[in-house]
């Protein structure tokens, strides 16, 4: 999904520890932008998504009754998806 930036008329104020504003210092100068321009980039695309499954999307009645279908179908054993999750990830 492309970023618009309109033309900025608001100010946002933000404060942060001494470490996380060098990080964003340092992301921001890898990337030839201002902090500001990556702040807003980022905190855009990140609004973005997460907004977008709260979105409204809309069916055809046929898609809308086949959605419904799988909904209320009665819940199937899936042993090796079971087995999966009840071991420990990657990060413990």
């Amino acid at each position: 999904m492309p970023v618009v930036i309109q033309p900025k008329s608001e100010h946002i104020d933000v404060r942060a520890s001494a470490s996380v504003k060098l990080l964003l210092q340092e992301a921001a100068h890898a990337t030839h932008k201002s902090v500001s321009e990556f702040l807003l980039e980022a905190g855009i695309i990140a609004a973005n998504q997460t907004l977008a499954d709260r979105q409204r999307f809309e069916l055809s009645p046929e898609k809308w009754d086949a959605f419904h279908a799988a909904l209320d179908r009665p819940v199937q054993s899936k042993p090796k998806l079971k087995k999966l999750l009840s071991e420990p990830g990657l990060l413990g």
